[in-house]
């Protein structure tokens, strides 16, 4: 007997703006959504102002119950999820589920990731697969189990990764892409016959990991290749945004300014034998050069601390340079 993937009752988990789009898709595809669960509210910014997840500010706007443990293991969490008695559990970025809850749903729950599973298992999918110089990426439903990103796949699509793609552009088509695919696979998890696919067991060394992003993560080296530069700078675009250290020197070495500084957009122009030494800086009217392992990154939006995010241009109008300059 078949089962209409729309009288399912779903509990949805996630939290960003990546797990809105999915939300939104089953909600206005008429699924039944009969509760979600988010991260619990938190202050954040200067004044420490108490916000609200996406995920949540959605539900709410939806008229969707919304629930907020503080640990997914709380017993009055879980017997709340009881009550509800789910048939099927959808999570997208979101923390990493226990056993009591992932098994709970009479079909289980399954997860939307950002890159086409096994690769990219981690925090950071969309980030690294541009770091590293992918032509394509995607996105992946898989059922969860206790390990990692490593449950069966549902299904699964690719997307091309551009030239001109930064994380911000990729997370949007992904998003869009995710979003029809979790509606698809609802009504795959339900169909006669359907057999999840283990993932392909790769060896490790062909594995590429996702692993968080951290600060140092996103400081650029100079000393790196021109291209891996611009892709680092592409990966961590808008957010968190690649930086270096602006190091202005007197004559004796004596460092009279230094500033960090976040790079958006860059590009590589190639030179051989360049007599520049690492990360020294150079200015022709409105270009800035900085000079890397193989020739020179020409950036074309910045932020200097404590400014706006800004075009090169404006910030070379308003730079003096105070000795020598150069990027570390």
């Amino acid at each position: 007997m078949s089962v209409d993937p729309k009288q399912l009752r779903i509990v949805y988990m996630g939290t960003p703006d990546f797990a809105v789009a999915p939300l939104q898709a089953l909600v206005e595809g008429g699924y039944r959504v009969v509760a979600v669960v988010t991260m619990p509210d938190k202050p954040a910014g200067r004044g420490l102002k108490v916000q609200e997840s996406a995920v949540k500010r959605y539900a709410v706007s939806a008229g969707l119950p919304v629930l907020q443990p503080e640990r997914l293991k709380d017993e009055a969490f879980v017997a709340a999820l009881h009550d509800l008695q789910p048939d099927l559990g959808i999570v997208v970025a979101f923390r990493m589920l226990p056993r009591v809850v992932f098994e709970l749903p009479k079909y289980g729950t399954f997860n939307l990731h950002a890159s086409l599973l096994p690769q990219y298992r981690g925090a950071a999918p969309i980030n690294w697969a541009i770091i590293n110089g992918e032509r394509e990426t995607g996105v992946t439903t898989f059922l969860l189990n206790p390990r990692m990103d490593e449950g069966a796949i549902i299904d699964r699509r690719t997307v091309a990764i551009l030239p001109e793609d930064n994380v911000g552009s990729l997370h949007d088509k992904l998003m869009a892409v995710g979003a029809a695919l979790v509606t698809e696979s609802v009504a795959k998890v339900v169909s006669e016959g359907f057999r999840p696919q283990p993932q392909p067991e790769l060896p490790t060394g062909e594995l590429k990991p996702a692993p968080k992003i951290f600060k140092e993560t996103c400081r650029i080296d100079f000393g790196a290749e021109g291209e891996r530069i611009v892709r680092l700078i592409r990966g961590l675009a808008p957010y968190p945004g690649a930086w270096t250290t602006l190091e202005e020197r007197a004559a004796d070495g004596t460092v009279l300014r230094s500033t960090d500084v976040k790079i958006y957009a860059a590009r590589f122009e190639a030179a051989a034998g360049t007599s520049s030494r690492i990360g020294e800086a150079t200015v022709e009217g409105s270009v800035l050069r900085i000079a890397c392992r193989d020739g020179y990154i020409l950036p074309e939006s910045l932020q200097p601390a404590g400014k706006p995010r800004m075009a090169v241009r404006d910030y070379l109008n308003g730079w003096k340079p105070k000795g020598e300059s150069r990027f570390v």
